[in-house]
Parts: C-alpha cells; structure tokens; sequence
C-alpha cells in the first residue's frame, strides 16, 4: 500500500447555532494547523454547505489512521466547544472510499 493510498474516511456534519457562524468557521480553519501533525490524516478539508452547516471530510489509509483522529486533539477540541458552537451533537460517519484522485 502506498503511502497517499486511502481507504477510509470521515464525514462530520455541524449544525451552528444562530449567532455563532462565524465562530464555528474560525475554529474550523484553526483545525488546519492541529492535522497537518497527523501524518495518518492523508486529505482533510473544512467545508460550508450553507449559511449554518459546515463539515469536514477526511481520508485515512488505515483504521488505526483514522482512530488515532477520532482520539486527538482536533476531535476533543470539537467535543469539547460542541455545546457552546453548535444546534445539534456533531454527526460524525465512518465512511469506506471507492475512489480518489490524489495528486
């Protein structure tokens, strides 16, 4: 397997409260820093899908990838201001890729 090779993945959907949409995108783009140490974490990107609701997709080569993720510091981050940032409990989804195209 090489190195750029994924496998699996993570979709997390947020929901922000009413007020705090630009404080979810600020600690979204804040999470950048925190994932370039992963070296597991192949592709991470922070998206908006509307005026409220955000995401994030990230691929991993491995489970063990993709656990040691689930466990950092960037998903205790988002437990952690989950309450004060957003409507709903993160919806995180374990995901399999089928196909990518990686540079």
């Amino acid at each position: 397997m090489s190195a750029n090779k994924v496998n699996l993945g993570l979709l997390v959907r947020l929901e922000a409260k009413a007020g705090k949409e630009a404080e979810v995108e600020q600690f979204l783009k804040s999470g950048l820093a925190i994932v370039q140490g992963e070296p597991a974490t192949i592709t991470w990107y922070a998206i908006r899908l509307s005026a409220t609701s955000f995401g994030v997709f990230d691929t991993f080569p491995t489970g063990s990838g993709r656990d040691a993720h689930l466990n950092g510091q960037l998903a205790a981050a988002l437990m952690a201001k989950a309450g004060d940032l957003f409507s709903q409990p993160p919806q995180i989804e374990k995901v399999d890729i089928l196909a990518a195209k990686l540079p």
